[in-house]
């Protein structure tokens, strides 16, 4: 007899408690592949998530530009930078953090927002453009499940007030379609889509705007004197940075020359406004091209110069004292004025003057301009107490090199006009040994110690800082710009709705209208456009049931 006990098979006589259901079975997705996982690749980087994502990026990825100089701006910034910061300068150097705008990662980021973009747009184009040739879908069965549900009894025969109906609702702007003999449906707000495609255009318009500005426009700073001159050429710009496909032999001819700089300050004694700028305006005499006319042209800092396409756009002033200096043999090796650069609200100016002809030792000048000397304080040393020059003064600090030697080489290597360095020069001393220190008043001539030469401060003039800008695809942004907010404001204030209509005749000559409504998002709006609708209507009775109103209505006959 056997002891082992069997499972009864499943049937007739089989113990339903026995039957257990076995493992599920093992499912087994079959590979991507290459094709398969660059499909899926492809899918992710065309999604709205992932250009959210890299437009966010992209903002993000320029901050640093922001936050440290650039070599488009300002290289000798960079390069002190480097100076400074030895130890991690380099590594972002090297990443590219001092070249932002045109570093690979910054561009890949760009590159692929751009495509992203295309990816998004081009398929809802497709898709909206099929929608708006689709008539509004069938009338529902059930319009009482809907939100805004009304019911009414109107005189007239049922087609008679379907037509009225189809009337008012065309006026509302709605796309109508009739079904039938009993009902109709309408649509409108496919603007607010409309509007959500025009800002994705325009704004894969501005990126291309901005791109191409890139490419066929340039910028440069200068910086020009009282009296002087410049031309739009690229040896008289102190830093000029052109882009790619910029011929800068062909660039507009134009020129200007700064005949005065009108600054004017707040001088109300003790008031809380004392020495706050009021004015700064810039009297040019402008030549669109050599030979041409001139003109009388005032530009301030919200009212740029328009001349040959480009802009130039005042960003700064400063003084330039106007300094003779001659070497120990007597003989002029410096004459001009030299831009100051102001470090406080005072206009307190730090400046260098680099003098390699003086003979028979080469002569280097650092020191501050006072535009109104208020004496020295004993940890910022000499101090200015007005913006305006009614006090000037120059405190100057002197060093020379040894006889016929060369000090002041830098071999190649590229300086900032503002740093003198001193390591290959011996500073000027007082007959007690301490360090000679000059302050010199306008028109004032102090004779150098050791027969090193002198120094005249012969006046004090202006001078107006200027960025010149030319960008071909200004207004082409510019338009992409306002439509980009005209599409955005359209897809946040404009609806989708869809409103359907039902009427069945009682027999009596009169008829019995049901519209509802539904809206694509949330739309609190829908019960009164329902009502706004059966309001037209002549003669209308309201039932005095909506789709809520109904619902209660049945509860209490049940109950």
């Amino acid at each position: 007899m056997s002891t082992t006990s069997e499972r009864p098979a499943s049937g007739a006589g089989a113990d339903v408690d026995d039957v257990r259901p076995g493992p599920p079975p093992e499912v087994r997705l079959p590979p991507l592949g290459t094709v398969g996982t660059l499909r899926w690749a492809w899918r992710q980087l065309m999604s709205m998530r992932t250009a959210l994502l890299l437009l966010l990026l992209l903002a993000v990825a320029a901050v640093p530009g922001s936050l440290l100089p650039q070599r488009r701006i300002n290289p000798a910034q960079v390069q002190q930078f480097l100076a400074d910061h030895p130890g991690y300068a380099g590594w972002l150097d090297r990443l590219g953090f001092f070249d932002v705008y045109s570093s690979v990662w910054f561009s890949a980021i760009y590159l692929l927002l751009f495509v992203s973009l295309v990816g998004c747009v081009l398929p809802r184009t497709r898709a909206h453009l099929r929608a708006l040739r689709t008539p509004p879908p069938r009338t529902p069965r059930r319009l009482d499940r809907l939100p805004g549900h009304r019911r009414i009894t109107v005189p007239g025969a049922p087609d008679a007030v379907l037509g009225e109906l189809a009337v008012t609702l065309r006026r509302r702007r709605y796309r109508v379609a009739r079904h039938d003999e009993s009902s109709l449906s309408a649509e409108r707000g496919y603007l607010g889509e409309t509007g959500n495609l025009a800002f994705h255009v325009s704004l894969l318009a501005l990126l291309a705007g901005v791109a191409a500005g890139s490419l066929f426009g340039y910028s440069g700073q200068v910086l020009v004197v009282e009296g002087q001159s410049f031309s739009n050429s690229v040896p008289y710009y102190d830093s000029f940075t052109p882009g790619t496909r910029v011929d800068t032999g062909s660039i507009a001819p134009f020129s200007f020359t700064l005949d005065r700089m009108r600054v004017r300050f707040d001088a109300q004694d003790g008031g809380s406004q004392f020495g706050a700028p009021r004015q700064f305006d810039a009297d040019l005499t402008v030549r669109n091209a050599p030979g041409e006319s001139a003109r009388a042209v005032t530009i301030s800092p919200n009212h740029p110069l328009d001349v040959g396409g480009a802009r130039a756009f005042l960003v700064g002033n400063g003084y330039a004292p106007v300094l003779t200096i001659r070497g120990g043999n007597g003989t002029v090796a410096f004459s001009g004025a030299v831009p100051f650069l102001p470090i406080g609200g005072n206009y307190k100016s730090l400046g260098v003057v680099k003098v390699p002809y003086a003979k028979p030792r080469q002569i280097g000048i650092t020191g501050f301009l006072l535009p109104t000397f208020g004496g020295f304080d004993p940890q910022k040393g000499p101090v200015s107490i007005f913006p305006d020059a009614a006090l000037p003064r120059l405190a100057l600090g002197v060093f020379v090199s040894r006889p016929g030697e060369d000090a002041m080489t830098t071999n190649g290597v590229p300086t900032s006009v503002y740093a003198l360095d001193v390591s290959r020069l011996t500073p000027l001393k007082e007959a007690d040994g301490d360090q000679l220190r000059l302050l010199l008043q306008p028109d004032q001539t102090v004779t150098l110690p050791d027969g090193a030469g002198t120094v005249t401060f012969d006046g004090l003039r202006r001078y107006a800082a200027f960025d010149v800008r030319y960008d071909p695809s200004k207004v082409w942004v510019l338009a992409a710009a306002l439509t980009a907010l005209a599409g955005v404001t359209a897809s946040l204030f404009v609806r989708r709705r869809r409103l359907w209509v039902r009427v069945s005749g009682t027999g009596e000559g009169r008829t019995v209208v049901e519209v509802a409504g539904l809206s694509r998002g949330e739309d609190a709006g829908i019960p009164a456009e329902v009502r706004s609708v059966v309001a037209t209507l002549r003669g209308a009775a309201d039932d005095g049931v909506d789709a809520a109103g109904e619902r209660r209505t049945q509860r209490v006959e049940r109950e």
